[in-house]
């Protein structure tokens, strides 16, 4: 779909752009490159190789990336999130003969070119097509890594071997071997990574957390005389302080140049290594894009192809130096958009701060400790596993939590390809079993349902998705929205889904944000037959309706009904469809689903009608009671006063026991005793309904049956009873309303 956007304050693109934004694209970058030195320095250590090999990412990520990506304010770089990837591989490709990191860049290289591939032939969709529950677990995964490999570094623990199960439970088996000087950084540095943030302060806040970790860090090794190595007494044992806790880049920077070793290209090994690391970088940079779009104070979209094959470009020239995958990071990307960047060229600027940051701070960075950058990726990766995330993840559904916890168990005993693939398999299984089908009509009715696309008279579009809509739908739900002009309205029709997974949702919801950004509108319907674990909006749903289901007998009636006098019958429908929420009656009802809606127009007075059938509740809770019922609503093309009428005597608590605390009062008209005996009529303003309410009027409310009616100004509902109406009695609501609009006025 083409995003088109007319704003004549987007800032210009090209060399004008550069021209006109250079200073404010500057200031953010050089802000945005003080985040970057540490977290780079961060990510290459917790990765297993030389701390150079981060600066050497984040520059490649902003001189190269910027010239080919489709992203405007995006910050490209290495990011805790490959620290996993990166472990794993260099574990994994180990023979001892002093290569692996050599192998691993060979295997990035090759990563590089397939996202180049990628985005080349458009099938970036491929990463966004894993489930979100999978890619959550994945994401906690690495958090659970991260936070093990560092936990040990941060206490001055020697690391252990094993796998990152068998570390985080052998932690306390070490713990005695803390080394309190180290473990003093660590602490210190937590602290002020915990604290700064909530303290309201322009000083601390003019540079971020993670710098201030380092520069306190600093004095403290000095204090510590880590420059010369040496032993140190304290609590009754020897502890070793020396510049092995340092960072240690060459002084020949040429000598940080390291090449790639194909020579593992034929084993099993590197090629999980290279898909582990096309799909996570992959994966990240796809969401974290979609993240800074959101950002973006411009709304512009980020050609997610085009920055798939800048990534793949840098990303291998990163492997042919010596240096990490790169991806779009969001924290960097964050900075950069709050210090006020306009282009892309912040990115391009903040890779040439960090070669004058190597070039001339070279010395400093060398006094950096490990437990300062080892303290920084505790916090990280707390923050990725943190208990906040399982609530999170909860809360859309029960089984999301179970399959974010399943990938995570077996990516933690394994690595995170096999994570992605045993997570992907556990879902699909289970959406199996939930829906009912056997695996091969599962599997046909999501990769080759009948879903479809047309164009009503009036130039807008509806689809209808059918079968099953999960995250293997994916690719046919963005081939049918793919041509879609901006402005129009788009309506989509779920009620033939068996079922609807929360990627699938993600998706449709992430499409309609951007649609409407458009100028365009996009609707949901057909869900109300649908049922999840979960309130949450894009929860998993299933169908309570069995797939092929012939309509009832009265269902039969109704839609015979509508045939006869051109009205629109659908047996599910939208929730929103009736506007139910704009009256006074449902403001305390919440409205669980309705059916079998009936819908016309009175199209010489320009009035909309729909009869339904409606499932509410009373109470709350477990209290809760359900409540079903036929009802009509009237769109007037003219204001009327608001008010409600109930028939006297059976004025059931189930409608007006708050009525007494809305200010409305009772109205009667002595001239009509019958009425006003018979009729409770409630309104805020009393002379205008009795303007409204004519001698004609009143005079047809005294020889028909009394319904409940209300008016919210410019609508009417109008009801009987509280249960479904017979398929009479719906066309004697039909007839009392199309003749009430008839007199009104009169």
């Amino acid at each position: 779909m083409t995003q088109i956007r007319i704003d004549n304050n987007i800032p210009k693109t090209g060399w004008r752009g550069i021209k006109e934004n250079w200073k404010s694209d500057i200031l953010a970058a050089l802000s945005v490159s003080m985040v970057a030195l540490p977290l780079a320095l961060g990510v290459a250590v917790a990765s297993g190789v030389e701390p150079i090999a981060g600066l050497i990412s984040a520059i490649i990520g902003g001189i190269v990336v910027t010239l080919y990506r489709g992203s405007h304010l995006a910050i490209n770089g290495p990011a805790a999130g490959l620290i996993a990837v990166m472990l794993s591989a260099l574990m994994s490709l180990d023979d001892g003969t002093g290569q692996a990191f050599n192998y691993v860049l060979a295997a990035t290289v090759v990563a590089g070119g397939i996202q180049v591939i990628l985005g080349v032939f458009k099938l970036g969709y491929i990463a966004e097509s894993i489930p979100s529950s999978v890619i959550n677990g994945v994401m906690v995964a690495i958090g659970v890594i991260i936070f093990t490999s560092q936990i040990y570094v941060a206490f001055g623990i020697p690391p252990i071997q094993g796998n990152t199960v068998e570390k985080l439970t052998g932690f306390f088996d070490h713990i005695d071997k803390v080394n309190p000087f180290i473990l003093s950084i660590s602490l210190i540095s937590i602290v002020l990574l915990v604290v700064i943030p909530k303290i309201q302060s322009r000083l601390l806040h003019f540079l971020p957390a993670s710098l201030w970790v380092l520069f306190v860090s600093i004095p403290l090794v000095y204090f510590f005389n880590f420059m010369e190595p040496h032993t140190s007494h304290i609590f009754g044992h020897d502890y070793t302080v020396g510049p092995k806790f340092l960072i240690s880049i060459p002084d020949d920077l040429s000598k940080a140049i390291l090449h790639p070793n194909f020579s593992k290209a034929d084993t099993f090994e590197f090629w999980v290594a290279v898909i582990s690391i096309t799909l996570i970088a992959s994966m990240q940079t796809l969401a974290m894009a979609k993240a800074v779009d959101r950002l973006d104070p411009y709304k512009r979209v980020t050609n997610l192809n085009k920055d798939l094959i800048g990534v793949g470009i840098g990303t291998m020239v990163c492997g042919a130096i010596g240096g990490l995958p790169i991806i779009t990071v969001v924290v960097r990307s964050t900075v950069n958009i709050t210090n006020h960047a306009k282009t892309k060229w912040s990115n391009f600027y903040h890779g040439i701060f960090l070669i004058l940051f190597l070039l001339v701070l070279s010395p400093v960075i060398q006094l950096i400790p490990y437990a300062a950058l080892a303290a920084i990726l505790v916090y990280i990766g707390f923050r990725l596993a943190s208990p906040t995330t399982f609530k999170k993840i909860y809360g859309e559904g029960i089984e999301q939590l179970i399959f974010m916890v399943v990938t995570l168990i077996i990516t933690l005993y394994t690595n995170l390809l096999w994570g992605i693939i045993g997570g992907t398999l556990f879902t699909l299984l289970v959406q199996v079993l939930l829906a009912r089908l056997p695996i091969t009509t599962f599997l046909s009715l999501s990769l080759n349902s009948d879903s479809s696309l047309f164009i009503r008279k009036d130039g807008n579009y509806d689809m209808s998705i059918k079968g099953v809509a999960n995250f293997m739908s994916i690719p046919k739900f963005s081939k049918l929205t793919r041509d879609i002009p901006i402005g129009k309205d788009i309506t989509v029709d779920l009620s033939q889904t068996r079922l609807v997974d929360l990627t699938f949702l993600e998706k449709i919801y992430e499409f309609g944000d951007q649609y409407r950004e458009s100028g365009g509108n996009l609707n949901i319907k057909g869900m109300e037959q649908h049922v999840s674990s979960s309130t949450h909006s894009k929860a998993l749903k299933i169908s309570l309706v069995p797939m092929g289901q012939k309509l009832s007998p009265r269902q039969e009636r109704l839609k015979d009904i509508a045939l006869q006098n051109d009205y629109l019958y659908e047996s599910r429908t939208n929730n929103e469809t009736l506007h139910l929420k704009e009256f006074q009656f449902f403001d305390i009802r919440p409205i669980e689903r309705q059916s079998n809606c009936l819908t016309g127009e009175l199209e010489d007075r320009n009035i909309k009608w729909e009869i339904a059938d409606v499932v509410f509740n009373e109470g709350a809770s477990f209290t809760a009671e359900v409540f079903y019922t036929t009802l009509m609503t009237i769109k007037l093309n003219t204001a009327i006063p608001k008010f409600i009428m109930e028939k006297e005597g059976l004025f059931e608590k189930l409608f007006d026991r708050v009525l007494a605390f809305t200010g409305y009062k009772d109205i009667d008209f002595p001239e009509h005793p019958k009425f006003s005996e018979e009729v409770l009529l409630y309104a805020e303003n009393d002379d205008d309904v009795r303007s409204f309410f004519t001698d004609k009027l009143i005079e047809f409310f005294e020889g028909e049956q009394i319904y409940h009616i209300e008016s919210n100004g410019n609508s009417l509902l109008i009801f009987s009873k509280v249960k479904l109406a017979r398929t009479d009695e719906t066309q004697k609501l039909l007839s009392f309303g199309l003749d009430l609009v008839d007199r009104i006025g009169q």
